[in-house]
Protein backbone atom coordinates (compact mmCIF):
# COMPACT_ATOMS: atom_id res chain seq x y z
CA UNK A 1 0.00 0.00 0.00
CA UNK A 2 1.30 3.47 -0.87
CA UNK A 3 2.39 5.79 1.94
CA UNK A 4 0.39 8.96 2.64
CA UNK A 5 2.55 11.42 4.54
CA UNK A 6 0.82 13.66 7.07
CA UNK A 7 2.49 15.97 9.61
CA UNK A 8 3.01 14.47 13.06
CA UNK A 9 1.07 16.05 15.90
CA UNK A 10 -1.22 17.91 13.51
CA UNK A 11 -4.39 19.42 14.95
CA UNK A 12 -6.80 21.49 12.84
CA UNK A 13 -7.12 25.13 13.85
CA UNK A 14 -10.84 25.24 13.04
CA UNK A 15 -13.67 22.83 13.77
CA UNK A 16 -15.48 21.22 10.84
CA UNK A 17 -18.32 23.71 11.26
CA UNK A 18 -15.94 26.68 11.41
CA UNK A 19 -14.07 25.28 8.42
CA UNK A 20 -17.23 25.32 6.29
CA UNK A 21 -17.95 28.92 7.27
CA UNK A 22 -14.36 29.95 6.54
CA UNK A 23 -14.32 28.21 3.15
CA UNK A 24 -17.50 29.99 2.08
CA UNK A 25 -16.30 33.38 3.29
CA UNK A 26 -12.83 32.99 1.81
CA UNK A 27 -14.12 31.81 -1.56
CA UNK A 28 -16.58 34.68 -1.91
CA UNK A 29 -14.06 37.27 -0.83
CA UNK A 30 -11.25 36.04 -3.05
CA UNK A 31 -13.52 35.72 -6.10
CA UNK A 32 -14.63 39.33 -5.67
CA UNK A 33 -11.06 40.56 -5.30
CA UNK A 34 -9.84 38.53 -8.28
CA UNK A 35 -12.68 39.77 -10.48
CA UNK A 36 -11.98 43.37 -9.50
CA UNK A 37 -8.23 43.39 -10.01
CA UNK A 38 -8.31 41.48 -13.33
CA UNK A 39 -11.58 42.97 -14.66
CA UNK A 40 -13.42 39.65 -14.84
CA UNK A 41 -17.12 38.88 -15.08
CA UNK A 42 -18.61 35.68 -13.72
CA UNK A 43 -20.21 33.38 -16.31
CA UNK A 44 -21.82 29.96 -16.39
CA UNK A 45 -19.57 27.19 -17.69
CA UNK A 46 -20.07 23.59 -18.78
CA UNK A 47 -19.40 20.50 -16.70
CA UNK A 48 -18.95 18.53 -19.92
CA UNK A 49 -18.34 19.20 -23.63
CA UNK A 50 -18.60 17.19 -26.83
CA UNK A 51 -15.71 14.73 -26.87
CA UNK A 52 -15.14 15.47 -30.58
CA UNK A 53 -14.95 19.25 -30.20
CA UNK A 54 -11.30 19.52 -29.13
CA UNK A 55 -12.39 21.85 -26.33
CA UNK A 56 -11.42 19.59 -23.44
CA UNK A 57 -8.05 20.16 -21.83
CA UNK A 58 -6.03 16.94 -21.91
CA UNK A 59 -3.57 18.17 -19.27
CA UNK A 60 -0.39 16.08 -19.73
CA UNK A 61 -1.85 14.30 -22.73
CA UNK A 62 -2.40 10.93 -21.03
CA UNK A 63 -5.28 11.48 -18.59
CA UNK A 64 -8.60 9.86 -19.51
CA UNK A 65 -11.69 12.01 -19.49
CA UNK A 66 -14.91 10.63 -18.04
CA UNK A 67 -17.10 10.07 -21.11
CA UNK A 68 -20.78 9.19 -21.42
CA UNK A 69 -23.67 9.38 -23.86
CA UNK A 70 -26.51 11.89 -23.66
CA UNK A 71 -30.00 10.92 -24.74
CA UNK A 72 -30.67 12.11 -28.28
CA UNK A 73 -27.21 13.62 -28.77
CA UNK A 74 -24.83 12.17 -31.34
CA UNK A 75 -21.38 11.29 -29.99
CA UNK A 76 -20.08 11.13 -26.44
CA UNK A 77 -19.86 13.92 -23.91
CA UNK A 78 -16.65 14.28 -21.88
CA UNK A 79 -16.41 15.77 -18.39
CA UNK A 80 -13.95 18.65 -18.57
CA UNK A 81 -10.47 18.40 -17.04
CA UNK A 82 -10.30 22.17 -17.11
CA UNK A 83 -11.82 24.94 -19.20
CA UNK A 84 -8.62 26.30 -20.75
CA UNK A 85 -9.88 26.08 -24.33
CA UNK A 86 -13.59 26.58 -23.69
CA UNK A 87 -12.94 29.94 -21.98
CA UNK A 88 -11.12 31.32 -25.00
CA UNK A 89 -13.91 30.24 -27.29
CA UNK A 90 -16.46 31.75 -24.90
CA UNK A 91 -14.72 35.15 -24.88
CA UNK A 92 -15.30 35.35 -28.62
CA UNK A 93 -18.90 34.11 -28.46
CA UNK A 94 -19.81 36.42 -25.59
CA UNK A 95 -18.23 39.41 -27.39
CA UNK A 96 -15.77 40.42 -24.68
CA UNK A 97 -13.32 43.25 -25.36
CA UNK A 98 -9.54 43.56 -24.80
CA UNK A 99 -8.77 44.11 -21.13
CA UNK A 100 -11.91 42.27 -20.01
CA UNK A 101 -12.34 38.66 -19.07
CA UNK A 102 -14.47 35.99 -17.45
CA UNK A 103 -14.22 33.63 -14.53
CA UNK A 104 -16.26 30.68 -13.38
CA UNK A 105 -16.44 28.22 -10.51
CA UNK A 106 -15.21 25.14 -12.36
CA UNK A 107 -15.85 21.59 -11.15
CA UNK A 108 -14.33 18.59 -12.84
CA UNK A 109 -13.39 14.93 -12.44
CA UNK A 110 -9.84 13.67 -12.96
CA UNK A 111 -10.19 9.93 -12.74
CA UNK A 112 -6.47 9.18 -13.20
CA UNK A 113 -5.23 11.50 -10.43
CA UNK A 114 -2.86 9.87 -7.94
CA UNK A 115 -4.76 10.37 -4.68
CA UNK A 116 -2.84 11.81 -1.74
CA UNK A 117 -3.05 14.68 0.73
CA UNK A 118 -2.88 17.25 -2.10
CA UNK A 119 -4.57 15.48 -5.01
CA UNK A 120 -8.19 14.42 -5.40
CA UNK A 121 -10.32 13.03 -8.21
CA UNK A 122 -12.60 16.03 -7.68
CA UNK A 123 -11.40 19.38 -8.99
CA UNK A 124 -12.74 22.76 -7.88
CA UNK A 125 -11.12 25.93 -9.09
CA UNK A 126 -11.64 29.46 -10.26
CA UNK A 127 -11.08 29.26 -14.00
CA UNK A 128 -10.43 32.66 -15.54
CA UNK A 129 -9.52 34.06 -18.94
CA UNK A 130 -9.15 37.57 -20.35
CA UNK A 131 -8.47 39.12 -23.73
CA UNK A 132 -5.07 40.77 -24.16
CA UNK A 133 -3.34 42.65 -26.94
CA UNK A 134 -0.43 41.44 -29.02
CA UNK A 135 1.83 43.88 -27.14
CA UNK A 136 0.90 42.25 -23.80
CA UNK A 137 2.18 38.84 -24.84
CA UNK A 138 5.36 39.16 -22.77
CA UNK A 139 6.81 38.03 -19.44
CA UNK A 140 6.45 41.49 -17.92
CA UNK A 141 2.67 41.45 -18.27
CA UNK A 142 2.57 37.85 -17.04
CA UNK A 143 4.51 38.78 -13.89
CA UNK A 144 2.29 41.80 -13.26
CA UNK A 145 -0.79 39.58 -13.36
CA UNK A 146 0.80 37.04 -11.01
CA UNK A 147 1.50 39.79 -8.46
CA UNK A 148 -2.13 40.95 -8.65
CA UNK A 149 -3.36 37.42 -7.89
CA UNK A 150 -0.95 37.07 -4.96
CA UNK A 151 -2.10 40.41 -3.53
CA UNK A 152 -5.72 39.22 -3.72
CA UNK A 153 -4.79 36.05 -1.83
CA UNK A 154 -2.94 38.06 0.81
CA UNK A 155 -5.90 40.40 1.37
CA UNK A 156 -8.26 37.42 1.66
CA UNK A 157 -6.00 35.78 4.23
CA UNK A 158 -5.69 38.98 6.25
CA UNK A 159 -9.48 39.33 6.46
CA UNK A 160 -10.03 35.69 7.42
CA UNK A 161 -7.58 36.14 10.31
CA UNK A 162 -9.77 38.92 11.72
CA UNK A 163 -12.85 36.66 11.67
CA UNK A 164 -11.06 33.52 12.85
CA UNK A 165 -8.20 34.64 15.15
CA UNK A 166 -7.06 31.01 15.51
CA UNK A 167 -5.51 31.42 12.05
CA UNK A 168 -3.03 34.02 13.28
CA UNK A 169 -0.55 31.26 14.17
CA UNK A 170 -0.08 30.67 10.44
CA UNK A 171 2.51 32.75 8.56
CA UNK A 172 1.17 35.47 6.32
CA UNK A 173 1.46 34.80 2.61
CA UNK A 174 4.53 36.57 1.24
CA UNK A 175 3.71 39.11 -1.46
CA UNK A 176 7.38 39.19 -2.48
CA UNK A 177 7.13 36.85 -5.47
CA UNK A 178 10.29 35.10 -6.64
CA UNK A 179 10.29 34.53 -10.40
CA UNK A 180 12.43 31.71 -11.80
CA UNK A 181 12.34 29.66 -14.99
CA UNK A 182 12.21 25.88 -15.07
CA UNK A 183 15.62 25.86 -16.76
CA UNK A 184 17.14 28.09 -14.07
CA UNK A 185 15.69 25.79 -11.43
CA UNK A 186 17.16 22.72 -13.14
CA UNK A 187 20.54 24.47 -13.32
CA UNK A 188 20.37 25.19 -9.57
CA UNK A 189 19.45 21.62 -8.62
CA UNK A 190 20.53 19.33 -11.49
CA UNK A 191 20.58 16.18 -9.36
CA UNK A 192 17.08 16.61 -7.92
CA UNK A 193 13.71 15.62 -9.34
CA UNK A 194 11.36 18.43 -10.45
CA UNK A 195 9.34 18.16 -7.23
CA UNK A 196 12.49 18.13 -5.09
CA UNK A 197 13.72 21.25 -6.91
CA UNK A 198 10.46 23.03 -6.17
CA UNK A 199 10.62 22.13 -2.48
CA UNK A 200 14.24 23.22 -2.19
CA UNK A 201 13.65 26.61 -3.82
CA UNK A 202 10.21 27.45 -2.42
CA UNK A 203 11.33 26.71 1.15
CA UNK A 204 13.57 29.79 0.89
CA UNK A 205 11.22 31.71 -1.44
CA UNK A 206 7.74 30.97 0.00
CA UNK A 207 5.85 32.59 -2.88
CA UNK A 208 7.36 31.56 -6.19
CA UNK A 209 6.25 31.72 -9.80
CA UNK A 210 7.96 28.99 -11.83
CA UNK A 211 7.97 29.95 -15.52
CA UNK A 212 8.49 28.15 -18.81
CA UNK A 213 6.78 24.77 -18.25
CA UNK A 214 6.06 22.27 -21.00
CA UNK A 215 9.05 22.34 -23.32
CA UNK A 216 12.14 20.15 -22.94
CA UNK A 217 14.95 21.50 -20.77
CA UNK A 218 18.65 21.00 -21.44
CA UNK A 219 18.40 17.67 -19.64
CA UNK A 220 16.10 16.51 -22.43
CA UNK A 221 13.03 16.35 -20.19
CA UNK A 222 10.35 18.95 -19.42
CA UNK A 223 9.94 20.13 -15.83
CA UNK A 224 6.31 19.02 -16.06
CA UNK A 225 3.90 18.09 -18.80
CA UNK A 226 1.67 20.66 -20.47
CA UNK A 227 -0.74 20.16 -23.34
CA UNK A 228 0.58 21.87 -26.49
CA UNK A 229 -2.60 23.73 -27.38
CA UNK A 230 -3.42 26.17 -24.59
CA UNK A 231 -0.41 27.74 -22.79
CA UNK A 232 2.52 29.18 -24.69
CA UNK A 233 5.33 27.17 -23.08
CA UNK A 234 7.55 30.26 -23.07
CA UNK A 235 4.94 32.44 -21.35
CA UNK A 236 3.35 30.28 -18.66
CA UNK A 237 4.03 29.08 -15.15
CA UNK A 238 2.91 27.69 -11.81
CA UNK A 239 2.29 29.75 -8.69
CA UNK A 240 3.93 27.82 -5.84
CA UNK A 241 3.64 28.53 -2.13
CA UNK A 242 5.29 27.08 0.95
CA UNK A 243 2.93 25.00 3.07
CA UNK A 244 4.06 25.56 6.64
CA UNK A 245 1.73 22.83 7.94
CA UNK A 246 2.92 20.06 5.63
CA UNK A 247 6.49 21.34 5.27
CA UNK A 248 6.34 21.29 1.47
CA UNK A 249 5.65 23.43 -1.54
CA UNK A 250 2.46 23.15 -3.49
CA UNK A 251 0.88 24.70 -6.56
CA UNK A 252 -2.14 26.94 -6.09
CA UNK A 253 -2.40 28.07 -9.71
CA UNK A 254 -1.31 27.11 -13.19
CA UNK A 255 -1.62 29.97 -15.65
CA UNK A 256 -0.15 31.62 -18.68
CA UNK A 257 -0.45 33.58 -21.86
CA UNK A 258 -2.16 31.36 -24.37
CA UNK A 259 -0.81 30.11 -27.67
CA UNK A 260 -1.16 32.25 -30.76
CA UNK A 261 -1.09 30.87 -34.30
CA UNK A 262 2.72 30.63 -34.39
CA UNK A 263 3.29 29.05 -30.97
CA UNK A 264 0.40 26.60 -31.44
CA UNK A 265 1.82 25.35 -34.73
CA UNK A 266 5.28 25.00 -33.17
CA UNK A 267 4.08 23.17 -30.06
CA UNK A 268 1.83 20.80 -32.01
CA UNK A 269 4.85 19.82 -34.08
CA UNK A 270 7.16 19.43 -31.07
CA UNK A 271 4.65 17.22 -29.28
CA UNK A 272 3.70 15.11 -32.30
CA UNK A 273 0.07 16.26 -32.17
CA UNK A 274 -0.34 17.53 -35.71
CA UNK A 275 -3.62 15.63 -36.04
CA UNK A 276 -5.25 18.20 -33.74
CA UNK A 277 -5.03 20.76 -36.54
CA UNK A 278 -8.24 19.26 -37.92
CA UNK A 279 -10.28 19.82 -34.74
CA UNK A 280 -12.74 22.75 -34.85
CA UNK A 281 -11.12 24.71 -32.02
CA UNK A 282 -7.63 24.36 -33.46
CA UNK A 283 -8.72 25.28 -36.98
CA UNK A 284 -10.26 28.46 -35.65
CA UNK A 285 -7.17 29.35 -33.64
CA UNK A 286 -4.70 28.64 -36.47
CA UNK A 287 -6.73 30.83 -38.82
CA UNK A 288 -6.67 33.76 -36.39
CA UNK A 289 -10.34 33.39 -35.51
CA UNK A 290 -9.92 33.55 -31.73
CA UNK A 291 -8.79 36.47 -29.55
CA UNK A 292 -5.37 36.59 -27.91
CA UNK A 293 -5.84 35.68 -24.27
CA UNK A 294 -4.22 34.79 -20.99
CA UNK A 295 -5.75 32.79 -18.18
CA UNK A 296 -5.45 30.04 -15.65
CA UNK A 297 -6.99 28.02 -12.91
CA UNK A 298 -6.70 28.72 -9.19
CA UNK A 299 -7.43 25.74 -6.98
CA UNK A 300 -10.19 26.51 -4.51
CA UNK A 301 -9.39 23.60 -2.22
CA UNK A 302 -5.65 24.33 -2.37
CA UNK A 303 -6.29 27.95 -1.41
CA UNK A 304 -8.50 26.82 1.48
CA UNK A 305 -5.79 24.44 2.67
CA UNK A 306 -3.24 27.24 2.63
CA UNK A 307 -5.34 29.92 4.29
CA UNK A 308 -6.92 27.61 6.90
CA UNK A 309 -3.81 25.58 7.74
CA UNK A 310 -5.13 22.18 6.65
CA UNK A 311 -2.99 19.06 6.22
CA UNK A 312 -5.19 17.07 3.80
CA UNK A 313 -7.28 18.30 0.89
CA UNK A 314 -10.07 16.00 2.06
CA UNK A 315 -10.58 18.37 5.02
CA UNK A 316 -11.86 21.11 2.70
CA UNK A 317 -13.67 19.17 -0.04
CA UNK A 318 -15.89 16.12 -0.30
CA UNK A 319 -14.54 13.36 -2.54
CA UNK A 320 -13.86 9.60 -2.75
CA UNK A 321 -10.69 8.23 -1.18
CA UNK A 322 -8.72 5.04 -1.44
CA UNK A 323 -7.84 2.85 1.53
CA UNK A 324 -4.37 4.38 2.00
CA UNK A 325 -5.76 7.90 2.46
CA UNK A 326 -8.58 6.73 4.73
CA UNK A 327 -6.22 4.82 7.03
CA UNK A 328 -3.65 7.64 7.14
CA UNK A 329 -6.34 10.20 7.98
CA UNK A 330 -7.78 8.01 10.75
CA UNK A 331 -4.35 7.56 12.32
CA UNK A 332 -3.77 11.32 12.21
CA UNK A 333 -7.18 12.12 13.67
CA UNK A 334 -8.26 13.87 10.46
CA UNK A 335 -11.89 13.83 9.34
CA UNK A 336 -12.24 13.46 5.57
CA UNK A 337 -15.41 15.17 4.33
Amino acid sequence: MKEIKLPQGYKPLLSIYETQKAIDLGNRLFADKLAGVLRLHRVSAPLFVAASSGLNDDLNGVERAVAFDVNGVEGDAAVVHSLAKWKRFALKRYQFHPGEGLYTNMNAIRRDEELDSLHSAYVDQWDWEKIITREQRNTGFLKQTVCSIVESLFETQAFLRTVFPQLNVLPLLSTNVAFITAQELEDLFPDKSPKEREDAFVKDHPTTFLMGIGGKLRSGKPHDGRAPDYDDWDLNGDLLVWDSVGGRSFEVSSMGIRVDEESLARQLELSGCQDRRELPFHKMLLSGGLPLTMGGGIGQSRVSMLLLGKAHIGEVQSSLWDEANIIAAEKAGITLL
